[in-house]
């Protein structure tokens, strides 16, 4: 059965019978095979998307996975001054960080609830909220820094301290 042509593309669709060990059988169609429309040049065989202004890091891990790990990896660094993660870890938390310093160096109240929605701990908005802007108040940016350590024994990943500066 031929179906009208498409975005360039006619679809032969052919039937098919499976028999399943048991002696029943399954009756159905499937597309067998695609054919290019008559007159129609393909200028790729394969179309692929380019990933333009795309380089935020996965983490090995789902959206929100990822943005919890972020959430928590923030709040950590904030409460403790300095942790150690991996390399990758440090690197995409340290963009966060550094906003919520921002956030706290404004310290008007729509900066205060957007901190609040990021950070888990609520005190520790407060006093960033009342620390931030005599700390940091003549930096313009660049409030983390990141620095390499040895790599973890048992899967040698790049590991790394996040720190406040």
């Amino acid at each position: 059965m031929l179906l009208p042509p498409r975005l360039g593309l006619t679809l032969v669709i052919l039937p098919f019978v499976i028999t399943v060990t048991g002696g029943t059988s399954f009756v159905g169609t499937s597309i067998a095979s695609t054919c290019p429309a008559p007159g129609y040049v393909s200028s790729r065989a394969n179309i692929s998307m380019m990933r333009h202004r795309k380089k935020m890091p996965k983490l090995g891990k789902p959206a929100d996975q990822r943005k919890a790990l972020l959430r928590a990896l923030t709040t950590e660094v904030i409460r403790h001054g300095r942790i150690k993660t991996t390399l990758v870890r440090a690197k995409a938390v340290r963009k966060h960080v550094d906003h919520i310093i921002e956030l706290g160096k404004r310290g008007d109240l729509h900066a205060r609830r957007q901190a609040l929605g990021w950070v888990y701990d609520k005190q520790l908005v407060h006093a960033l909220f009342e620390a931030a802007p005599d700390r940091y108040g003549d930096r313009n940016g660049g409030y983390t820094r990141v620095l390499r350590t040895v790599a973890r024994q048992g899967d040698n990943a790049k590991m790394a301290i996040i720190e406040l500066v």
